[in-house]
């Protein structure tokens, strides 16, 4: 039986919002906050709920500002902490929430604790991270590699032992173990929820507890080869109950925590409301099925079969024993969603629309990356390694071509799909120079697009897929069988049609999306022909409402979404 565990953030629509890159102000090329808030009444109208802001702390900004120098500190290109606390005032008043990222893992190693820690160590802050002796022979601690495909650990001569680093070497992995560091952590996102923010959403928080015996690997992948190790580690939840106890359980928040390697159960140990642990999990694993698990920068076939198998999982086997997710199909790590799942092409704005269907009439509290709700695409400016920006990418270029000597275009044809520069380039709003994100010179390119794909286009284009997000997210506000209504999916093996069934009490929805750019046809069984008789269409990117649909002998137009309300 599905339990209902009914709470005002699992109805919240989320809008992901890249400081960097959504509104610039000053005309320095990068956006800021004063540029956000110019643009607080367009995510109002837009309609969703929540702003999640990426870093926006103090940062030497190697990984744009996922490499924090200072947590108590805005970062000086995006303005000061009045403009902050300004823009939280702003987005209150217009009864919006606010969440921040929060990076648990790692530090900057120009954070003052990592300078201490490196300078003596006799330091108090030595132990707030992971340091190991070299093996006999001078060697790492062990085998494990970094998310950027190289060691995980990095010789510190001054101190003459090994640091650990899940990300670049200017990232040290904090020591999740030392119980001073996990308060200072706490002070730090008290001062953050006394300012008034709504929550975090957390980075890469299922690894914070290592097994600090730390094994060698035997997992043959370039990316990460140690993650069985350092994924839902020994203490995860002893950390996360104590997160919860400790911190946000004294304030109105939620809380959403970025996950990679997690099946269902740990899903349901992390969010079920009894554990106390996190309100909601966000995982990849939809998001990366096309990417090769030896080597995330290869591709690998994939089939609309798989994306069911996924969906199962976190629809069913987490959502019905009660617990609970967030639904994203891109983010700031991943290309575009349309380039992804869709059809970038002649099929743009109708897979687009598609792929919004999706977001919006599944179970979870959905995700939108700033631009999805334009159908905006990859940026072919990104062409060669000199106009990338992000440093993984950066990273397997430097291993691929200058360690290994691989072929420098195959390596490009790989970046140029997976590089998560795409999802960063600027938003579009006009079709002015630069499509209005900045009077100077934008530090990412801007899709060449944007003349058609822009905000101010789309507003006054009634067929738009910014109007179409803006009437999914009208429907699923309106309509609480979208957030908590069960699922379950029908023609189940379709090879280009994804349908699911929504049923709460006697309501009952329809959701038919072809992920293919050929027509495809479908028969319902009798039953569900009969249910859906004179069924009212709630929304489709092709139908009316009033339109009529065949379910016995259907067909669907290339890249479809109907949503049927069973009358």
């Amino acid at each position: 039986m599905h339990i209902n565990y009914k709470k005002s953030w699992k109805e919240n629509i989320v809008y992901e919002l890249y400081p960097r890159s959504f509104m610039d102000s000053n005309g320095d090329g990068i956006g800021d906050i004063p540029g956000i808030l110019s643009k607080v009444d367009y995510l109002k109208h837009l309609g969703v709920d929540t702003i999640w802001l990426t870093p926006i702390y103090q940062s030497p900004d190697i990984d744009h500002g996922y490499d924090i120098k200072d947590y108590y500190k805005i970062q000086p290109e995006y303005g000061t902490m009045e403009d902050f606390e300004l823009l939280l005032e702003e987005v209150h008043k217009r009864d919006l929430h606010l969440i921040m990222d929060l990076v648990l893992n790692h530090t900057s190693d120009q954070h003052y604790w990592f300078k201490e820690a490196r300078s003596d160590k006799q330091s108090p802050y030595r132990d707030y991270y992971i340091w190991r002796p070299a093996q006999a022979d001078g060697s790492p601690p062990n085998n494990w590699t970094s998310y950027l495909g190289k060691s995980a650990w990095t010789f510190d001569e001054e101190s003459n032992e090994y640091y650990m680093h899940l990300y670049n070497s200017t990232q040290p992995d904090l020591n999740w173990d030392n119980p001073d560091m996990r308060e200072d952590m706490y002070k730090m996102m008290r001062f953050w929820l006394d300012k008034g923010i709504d929550g975090f959403r957390i980075d890469a928080v299922n690894a914070i507890s290592k097994d600090q015996s730390f094994p060698d690997s035997d997992l043959a992948r370039l990316q990460s080869n140690g993650e069985p190790f350092i994924k839902n580690g020994p203490h995860i939840h002893d950390y996360l109950q104590e997160m919860n106890e400790k911190v946000f359980s004294h304030y109105d928040v939620f809380t959403a925590g970025e996950m990679s390697y997690v099946d269902e159960e740990d899903v349901l140990l992390y969010t079920h409301p009894d554990r106390k642990e996190l309100s909601m999990v966000l995982s990849p694993e939809a998001t990366t099925l096309g990417d090769l698990p030896e080597d995330e920068f290869q591709e690998k076939e994939w089939s609309l079969n798989d994306l069911r198998d996924v969906m199962q999982k976190w629809q069913k086997n987490v959502g019905d024993p009660g617990g609970w997710f967030g639904l994203y199909f891109s983010n700031h790590d991943q290309p575009r969603l349309i380039d992804t799942f869709g059809h970038p092409g002649e099929y743009r704005v109708q897979s687009a629309k598609m792929l919004g269907t999706m977001l919006h009439t599944l179970r979870g509290t959905p995700f939108i990356l700033q631009g999805d709700e334009l159908g905006m695409v990859n940026n072919p400016k990104l062409h060669n390694i000199e106009d990338i920006k992000e440093q993984q990418a950066l990273a397997y270029y430097d291993v691929m071509v200058n360690e290994r000597g691989e072929d420098e275009e195959t390596i490009m044809q790989r970046i140029r799909r997976k590089a998560r520069d795409h999802a960063r380039t600027p938003m579009q709003w006009d079709d002015s120079k630069h499509a209005g994100f900045t009077t100077g010179e934008p530090w990412l390119p801007v899709h060449p697009n944007y003349k058609e794909v822009n905000v101010e286009s789309e507003q006054s284009n009634p067929h738009s897929v910014l109007n179409y997000y803006r009437k999914l997210i009208e429907i699923r506000k309106d309509n609480l069988i979208s957030t908590y209504g069960d699922y379950k999916v029908v023609l189940d093996d379709h090879p280009q049609i994804y349908a699911y069934l929504r049923i709460l009490g006697e309501e009952t929805w329809l959701t038919l999306l072809n992920f293919s750019e050929e027509e495809a046809s479908f028969s319902l069984d009798t039953n569900e022909v009969e249910r859906f008789s004179g069924a009212r269409i709630l929304i489709g990117n092709y139908r009316n409402q009033d339109d009529d649909i065949d379910l016995q002998d259907g067909v669907l137009q290339p890249y479809e979404a109907i949503v049927l309300e069973a009358q």
